[in-house]
């Protein structure tokens, strides 16, 4: 695809420096990029490459200093927006399935939407129901009365398990399983563990992504709830219960415990872990590696393990790293004491 900087510098609202009828086609990075390229600039830790980008044209941020004439400006509010704005609009990836491949296994009972594609051993369910323009791929397998909405992208080897229910316009990637039984048992008088039936279903709600090897475990009782907008990263793992509010992201590694409820608009960064039957309000920033042992009612940042909120955590942690130092002081004051002690005896014996 080609575009010319005209079109570009329209469509992001910019202002062009240089040749208006210039094209570019492709996108890339501004370390990377080479001539028919378009980049970016947004970050100054980014700027030491601008003297050598080989891009034909970059945007930059309005008022930008313009020290290079042999390549072309669009300048604009916020360049990392206009570059994906560009990236969604011109060169976002299709994902190229139609129909329904012969291999793939439809129940007499489910019902299919307008323009639903299956790829290779999709199989369809009893009572199952798929919206119009979903795009199931390869080995993906949907049991029972599961119900999916509209313009949804599975990929391959994704797993619902019977009665969760999935809403519009959600994206799952390879490997990823839906109402898997959450890790519910007692114990017996012998001490064996017996297993609990998990009878409740997932609710996912629109707009929701879930990368790959997520696992989200179906409820008890009730539902596992992912509320609208939510994004998941790899290899996340939501257990029985749980519910995450709308426009949470979680991070790659991160655990959630049962009948835990995080608010909306929640950040968990990466391999964090949250203790089970709390909550946590909106507007909260988990940072990465946190240990979180109790509900959080406060918005705000919080670190550590157990969390606390970061200023207090940061404080906590520089003492840490300081101990050896206070060790060897503390060693210093004792001895001093004990020489202190010594001379006082020698001055009055009976003291």
């Amino acid at each position: 695809m080609n575009i010319t900087l005209k079109e570009a510098a329209g469509f992001t609202g910019g202002i062009l420096t240089g040749n208006p009828g210039e094209v570019f086609s492709g996108l890339a990075k501004i370390d990377e990029a080479r001539k028919g390229d378009l980049t970016f600039l947004y970050l100054p830790a980014y700027e030491k490459y601008f003297p050598s980008t080989q891009a034909s044209a970059i945007l930059v941020k309005t008022g930008f200093n313009k020290t290079r004439s042999d390549i072309n400006y669009i300048e604009v509010d916020d360049p990392n927006k206009a570059f994906y704005k560009i990236l969604l609009h011109y060169f976002a990836p299709e994902f190229k399935i139609e129909g329904i491949d012969p291999s793939a296994s439809v129940h007499p009972d489910a019902k299919l939407g307008k323009n639903v594609s299956l790829g290779k051993n999709v199989v369809v369910s009893a009572g199952c129901s798929i919206g119009d323009n979903t795009k199931i791929f390869h080995n993906s397998v949907l049991l029972d009365d599961v119900k999916v909405g509209n313009d949804c992208l599975f990929f391959q080897n994704v797993s619902i398990r019977e009665k969760c229910i999935i809403g519009n316009n959600v994206i799952i990637h390879p490997g990823t399983v839906v109402g898997s039984d959450g890790f519910g048992y007692y114990t017996d008088d012998n001490g064996v563990y017996i297993k609990i039936p998990q009878i409740g279903i997932v609710i996912i709600e629109d707009d929701v992504e879930l990368g790959s090897n997520v696992s989200i475990d179906r409820a008890s009782l009730g539902a596992t709830v992912i509320k609208r907008g939510v994004k998941l990263d790899n290899l996340v793992q939501v257990a029985h219960n749980v519910v995450i509010g709308e426009d949470t992201v979680v991070s790659a590694q991160s655990g959630i415990s049962g009948s835990t409820h995080i608010g909306q608009k929640c950040i968990i960064a990466g391999q964090v872990g949250i203790i089970g039957h709390i909550e946590i309000t909106d507007n909260v920033v988990l940072m990465a590696q946190s240990g979180i042992s109790k509900g959080i009612t406060k918005p705000g940042y919080y670190f550590g393990s157990p969390a606390k909120e970061v200023k207090t955590a940061l404080k906590l942690e520089a003492h840490i790293r300081n101990l050896p130092q206070y060790s060897e002081e503390l060693k210093k004051l004792t001895q001093e004491i004990e020489e202190l002690k010594a001379q006082i005896r020698k001055i009055d014996p009976l003291s």
